[in-house]
């Protein structure tokens, strides 16, 4: 198989606070971190043992959830997927490492990443960014 595991859910939060809230007061969901960089937030919540993990982030346009799978080496498995009749529709980057997004034929959201930052996750845990009055 070319995915190694299903490790995020990217899910649109506008109103990061108000999502945060959400998910850790309702959802009783844990949070793990929360950063501002590059002008955006980004919040790790862990709503169930073990992964996926639940990523919020304020800066995704459309209004869908995108299932984030790990893969060995991105450029290998895009080219691979690309023979196939994949078409990647956008290359973003979550703190673990670089991703390329695409669609199924009924429109979901789907994302394939490289960890080339296995530490991260670790090393934000904990980290909590506080809102600016210019952020």
């Amino acid at each position: 198989m070319m995915f190694e595991s299903l490790d995020f859910l990217y899910v649109p939060a506008p109103d990061i606070e108000a999502s945060v809230k959400y998910y850790t007061e309702v959802l009783a969901g844990q949070l793990l971190w929360k950063i501002h960089a590059y002008g955006v937030w980004v919040a790790c919540v862990k709503l169930a043992r073990g992964k996926p993990y639940v990523l919020l982030a304020d800066h995704i346009e459309r209004k869908d959830m995108m299932l984030i799978y790990r893969v060995a080496d991105l450029d290998d498995s895009a080219a691979k997927l690309k023979s196939r009749g994949w078409k990647e529709e956008n290359r973003i980057e979550i703190p673990p490492g670089p991703c390329c997004t695409f669609r199924d034929p009924a429109g979901n959201a789907l994302v394939i990443y490289e960890n080339v930052r296995p530490f991260i996750m670790q090393e934000f845990k904990g980290k909590i960014d506080k809102p600016t009055r210019a952020g």
